[in-house]
């Protein structure tokens, strides 16, 4: 190892621990009313892990690093018991956080700066959001967690024993019991995210991030729900247009998360077009924010995406999408592409962005071209859904704030599909 490598990797364990012990002293308040480790200490026990590694390797005897850590672990050990009994307090956050420091230092010298560094970087975000994590499990009801605990624990034991080999006559053989699984498991993993950050926020929230949240949770159910309220509260049309469309926005940026994740190939060839419809979306948004002040601060109400129930039919309209978009394809060439993609998109845009992503991939799959095409009319499709929604269900002052967006999204899409 070069001395450029030995600095590199010295220098990005101090770091690390500086990082850590700068959450802790700041999280502490005041570091002289007991905090038993701050700044100066996480980076020496970074340090020291790095230390560990370095001689045990040079000298080619890992019970160096076993014992040295042993030493500081039992230093650790010590400090707890004499804090607790001075403080009364039993709390083993910081201890265990110095612990695993001295492991991330021992882990930037041994095997990757890359991973020390991501995993530092969740050790504090993990310290810094004790609060929300608070809020989080006094607002999570029983059935959430119940549901969670259920969609994990059928995961976890269902997904390693499916098999991963595609079933179907040829060419129709595109069913991976394995792969439908795992895409349930992301799509379900991104509308978690969502709820949970609805949790946290709580129930009273200004209109722009219900409807980011919102987004994030399903778009049609966001633009459903605010769409009927808006005729029991026609003054808030403004501020639910806004969080109407920044839902549809966030559908372009999960489009793009989701292409990215199954076949980061097509990336390049659809993120122009998924770009320049959200930004439209997002511009007109903005504007309609500026232009009013009212603010909405009612309750949002979305079910846990992580019910097992929901998982299952996601699970089997992808797998149905699946089998029809390729039978279009093959039988019908791109024309029967691309209508099965823009029906498709009327019910699920996540169903067939996954499938279509999932197609294009290696040297017999669909064109990229085709792939964009694709995807581009089942966002197309979903949104002119959504603004029927509005359509039927929304004021008429609602239908005058949606339909500009409504437009410009609907044109571009179409431009960049069979122009650009």
């Amino acid at each position: 190892m070069t001395n450029y490598d030995l600095i590199l990797r010295f220098g990005s364990a101090l770091l690390i621990g500086v990082l850590i012990g700068l959450q802790r002293e700041y999280a502490y308040g005041d570091p002289s009313g007991g905090l038993f480790a701050g700044a100066r200490t996480f980076a020496l026990m970074s340090l020291f892990g790095a230390t560990a590694a370095f001689l045990s390797e040079e000298l080619g005897a890992a019970y160096i690093f076993v014992g040295l850590s042993t030493i500081l672990a039992l230093m650790v050990i010590v400090a707890y018991f004499v804090g607790a009994t001075e403080r009364g307090e039993v709390g083993l956050t910081t201890e265990v956080a110095a612990l695993v420091t001295i492991l991330i230092g021992a882990i930037c010298y041994a095997h990757s700066v890359e991973f020390a560094t991501a995993l530092g970087v969740l050790v504090t975000v993990l310290l810094a959001i004790k609060w929300e994590m608070r809020n989080l499990v006094q607002v999570l009801t029983r059935e959430d967690v119940f549901a969670t605990l259920q969609f994990a624990v059928i995961t976890a034991v269902i997904l390693p024993i499916l098999p991963n080999q595609s079933f179907g006559p040829p060419p129709l053989n595109v069913l991976n019991p394995y792969k439908i699984w795992q895409m349930v498991v992301f799509i379900s993993g991104i509308n978690f995210l969502g709820y949970i950050l609805i949790k946290i926020v709580g129930p009273k929230r200004g209109i722009g991030i219900s409807g980011l949240l919102g987004g994030l949770a399903s778009s049609t159910a966001n633009t459903l729900s605010f769409s009927q309220r808006s005729t029991s509260q026609p003054d808030l049309n403004k501020p639910f247009g806004v969080a109407i469309i920044i839902g549809w926005t966030i559908m372009f940026a999960r489009v793009l998360v989701e292409i990215a994740v199954v076949n980061n190939k097509l990336l390049p060839v659809i993120w122009p077009s998924m770009v320049a419809m959200g930004v439209a979306g997002l511009l007109y948004s903005v504007y309609l924010y500026l232009s009013q002040s009212a603010m909405d601060e009612e309750q949002m109400d979305v079910s846990n995406p992580f019910e097992l129930g929901p998982a299952i039919k996601f699970g089997l309209v992808y797998a149905i999408v699946l089998v029809i978009s390729k039978a279009a394809e093959v039988y019908l060439g791109e024309s029967g592409l691309y209508f099965s993609s823009f029906i498709a998109g009327l019910a699920d845009v996540d169903a067939i962005t996954l499938s279509v992503a999932d197609l294009s991939r290696g040297p017999n799959g669909i064109s990229l071209v085709t792939a964009k095409r694709a995807i581009i009319l089942a966002a197309v499709a979903n949104t002119v859904v959504k603004g029927g929604m509005v359509l039927s269900l929304g004021t008429k002052k609602l239908k005058r704030v949606i339909w500009p967006a409504f437009l410009i999204i609907i044109f571009i899409g179409l431009g960049f599909a069979f122009i650009i």
